[in-house]
């Protein structure tokens, strides 16, 4: 039987895998709560570039969204330049970087989530809140948000499980650097790279297929839960 126990370099992979996807998924809600909104209500020019734009890094190679995310982010790209000359801010080849790839990667996810369930929404109800006097601030946060809770809470999930999961975008943008970008899927590469790693990579691996189902199942189950109590409300509310 092998030792499954996490030496302290496996712990810090998995530690930094579930920052960066947690830094990752909370980065990616404000936009992808205005894009997903954007791309359902409303028709404007560009919205089929915006909406091929957002889905592009689920189809293209990681390792193309890392190296974009270089030439954009690193310290001599257009914007990673100007935030290191401004405010010495370095995005590449830190955990932050990571963070980014994390966010970047499970963003399509997120987006789609949100989008279904601002389509499911029935307008009458928010049609209805403007009419009380409510504003349009006031009819998203009391109306339009329970309804579309499921799928913010199934999308985030999404996003975290496919942010921490994400490997080519990272090492592209950030590198292998062990405590500070090495997260679990790099840690995982790593091991097998050694001669002796088998152990670590199969405690790895086993680690890696165990919150991949987890962030599947929370998800499930959170979302499941979710559609409960709003349907258990709606029956409810009088006619």
């Amino acid at each position: 039987m092998p030792d499954l126990t996490l030496s302290p370099a496996e712990a810090e992979a998995l530690w930094l895998s579930l920052k960066t996807g947690l830094v990752g998924a909370v980065i990616s809600l404000p936009p992808g709560l205005l894009i997903a909104w954007a791309l359902s209500r409303r028709n404007f020019p560009g919205k089929f570039a915006l909406d091929l734009a957002v889905h592009l890094p689920l189809v293209m190679p990681p390792v193309v969204t890392g190296y974009l995310l270089l030439l954009a982010f690193g310290n001599r790209g257009l914007v990673g330049g100007w935030l290191n000359e401004t405010f010495g801010f370095t995005l590449a080849f830190n955990w932050k970087g990571a963070a980014l790839a994390a966010a970047i990667m499970g963003f399509p996810l997120l987006v789609r989530a949100l989008r279904l369930s601002f389509d499911a929404v029935d307008t009458r109800l928010e049609q209805a809140a403007r009419t009380l006097g409510a504003g349009r601030l006031d009819t998203f946060i009391s109306v339009t948000l329970p309804l579309i809770l499921p799928g913010l809470v199934t999308g985030k999930l999404l996003a975290f499980a496919r942010g921490r999961g994400e490997f080519g975008a990272t090492i592209t943008f950030v590198a292998n650097i062990p405590g500070e970008t090495q997260t679990l899927p790099i840690a995982l590469y790593s091991a097998l790279q050694s001669p002796d790693g088998e152990i670590r990579a199969l405690r790895l691996l086993i680690l890696s297929i165990l919150l991949a189902i987890g962030a599947l199942a929370a998800s499930e189950i959170f979302a499941a839960r979710m559609r409960r109590r709003i349907q258990g409300r709606q029956a409810e509310a009088p006619a």
